[in-house]
């Protein structure tokens, strides 16, 4: 059944990818909408469940995330527990959760397979309460963000620049740090640059990396990279790039229902689904099942990229 346009909120978040570069985006998708179909932008200062709290008090069931990854994760947080659908429209720099779906990452396009779409019940990932869909991270990637981010406000929000900035912080790595991973099979400690547990299939696929059968069972892909040079970094960003990364010689790959991970920082930087933070450690990854309704694209209106 198609979803009701009078349900419909879209939720902006104004300095997100595209919607910071195009302002003509979000109104092509509006226009599709049609005039019944409120456009609320977040103000400085407000937060994502603020405007979503407000949008639900007012009645809406439907939540539209206008922007890129990091604010459907936004959203999709303060939507877990209410009954109400999320809905996204892809004004990302990567919008790796559309893509996943199916949806068009042209606004017009998008808002019509909304429009058209349908609630799914999905699983998600979630690390000491915090949901997220593609993917968390420790080590380099937080830095390579913040980096990132940097060099966004600097030179705008390219994708080549987000490359540039993986070969910067490599060059600049210094010690690796020892953790600790706990897991329905044991625990292990090691040292290594990088752990990414990863939820996306989509995301896995697109970077040439296995794992995909595990997200469909529902299990967290964790992927730890091996301890080695700088030298060994870059090579193991460029198989990256190139999507050649092996299983067994560039990182180690195995499945857990949840897990603990312990650092020597007692507040390590976190990334999630694009953003960062710092959280207290130990980190606790849980699977919540079916615990986010998603509207998503009917197969006529599904797109592959």
């Amino acid at each position: 059944m198609p979803v009701d346009r009078h349900s419909l909120c879209v939720l902006a978040n104004p300095g997100s990818g595209r919607a910071s570069r195009d302002g003509s985006a979000i109104g092509k998708a509006m226009a599709v909408f049609g005039p019944d179909v409120p456009l609320r932008r977040l103000t400085e200062g407000q937060t994502f469940a603020d405007a979503v709290k407000q949008a639900l008090a007012d009645g809406f069931t439907t939540i539209v995330a206008a922007g890129g990854d990091g604010t459907v994760t936004g959203i999709a947080q303060a939507l877990i527990g209410t009954g109400a659908n999320l809905a996204i429209l892809p004004l990302g720099t990567f919008n790796f959760v559309s893509r996943g779906l199916g949806l068009s990452e042209d606004p017009e396009a998008a808002a019509r397979a909304i429009l058209a779409g349908h609630p799914h019940r999905i699983s998600v990932g979630m690390v000491n309460d915090q949901l997220f869909l593609n993917n968390v991270s420790l080590g380099l990637y937080p830095r390579i963000l913040s980096e990132r981010e940097a060099m966004y406000a600097r030179y705008g929000r390219f994708r080549i620049l987000a490359y540039w900035t993986v070969l910067a912080t490599i060059i600049r790595a210094q010690r690796t740090p020892r953790m600790t991973i706990e897991t329905e099979e044991g625990t292990r400690s090691l040292r290594t640059p990088l752990i990414f547990i990863a939820r996306s299939a989509y995301q896995l696929e697109r970077f040439g990396l296995s794992g995909a059968d595990i997200i469909s069972d529902d299990r967290f892909a964790v992927f730890v990279a091996r301890s080695g040079t700088r030298w060994h970094l870059i090579k193991l960003a460029f198989h990256l790039a190139r999507k050649r990364l092996v299983a067994g010689t560039d990182v180690e790959l195995f499945s857990a229902h949840s897990l603990t991970i312990r650092t020597p920082r007692r507040r390590p930087r976190v990334a999630f689904d694009g953003e960062k933070r710092r959280m207290l450690a130990p980190l606790e990854f849980e699977i919540r099942p079916d615990a986010l309704s998603i509207i998503i694209p009917d197969a006529v209106d599904r797109v592959t990229t």
